[in-house]
């Protein structure tokens, strides 16, 4: 299920110069956040979750998700090259489930990683909310990625959609809408950090119990229905 040659190649395009910039933009801007939203109040255990939880969680994440899910097919798709890699006597589950790695792993490196920093930055993990916050970036990372990868199967303008969902779908109507919360990777993730965060600090719309069947089921249908696709493009190119 994994192959090591379309794993190099998808890192390679995933950690390019251009892209590596723009995935890099995001984590310095949140610790450059963190540093200077303590050094003006002080360790705050209520700051911290504002902070992680409205940048880094909210905003951060689902777009390096969809840097790293779109950019891991994406490209490939738009020039046709893809084409090439379906010569290969390889099963098209295996390239979408190698494709789904990388991008996790990418993913999870440049949003749990900063996402860590910045909480301990801003309150030592106090009540452990740096840890908490960490679990739930490396958690929405395997759903994010397996979601925008699909996006990036099927779509020539995944990115854009990926976009729409991130920031207009569980930013602004997430935050809106009561019912749209439960269909958010952001919620799901939450509770998964509430579970872990001590007190009431960190919350979520959802319950542990339902996030955590919801969380595995996007990720698994997201994989098997990309995997589908990968092989019908390849049906269309043999006839």
């Amino acid at each position: 299920m994994y192959d090591p040659t379309v794993a190099r190649l998808t890192y390679r395009a995933l950690l390019g110069r251009r892209r590596a910039l723009v995935l890099g933009a995001l984590p310095l801007l949140l610790v450059v956040i963190a540093l200077v939203v303590r050094a003006l109040t002080g360790a705050d255990d209520q700051t911290a979750v504002n902070v992680l939880g409205g940048f880094a969680l909210a905003t951060m994440v689902p777009i390096i998700g969809v840097i790293a899910g779109t950019g891991a097919i994406g490209p490939e798709t738009d020039d046709g090259s893809v084409v090439y890699l379906l010569s290969k006597p390889l099963k098209r589950p295996t390239i979408i489930f190698t494709k789904l790695i990388v991008a996790v792993a990418v993913t999870m490196v440049f949003s749990a990683v900063p996402t860590l920093i910045a909480g301990l930055i801003l309150n030592g993990n106090g009540q452990q909310i740096a840890i908490a916050y960490t679990v739930a970036a490396l958690v929405s990372s395997i759903a994010y990625s397996a979601l925008f990868l699909l996006l990036g199967t099927v779509s020539r303008h995944a990115v854009v959609f990926g976009l729409v969902y991130a920031l207009v779908w569980e930013a602004l109507f997430g935050s809106l809408v009561p019912g749209a919360r439960t269909l958010s990777v952001q919620q799901w993730s939450l509770a998964v950090a509430h579970k872990m965060a001590g007190g009431d600090l960190v919350t979520s719309e959802v319950g542990l119990p339902t996030a955590t069947v919801l969380l595995v089921a996007v990720t698994v249908l997201a994989t098997w229905y990309a995997g589908q696709k990968l092989r019908s493009l390849t049906l269309a190119g043999e006839e």
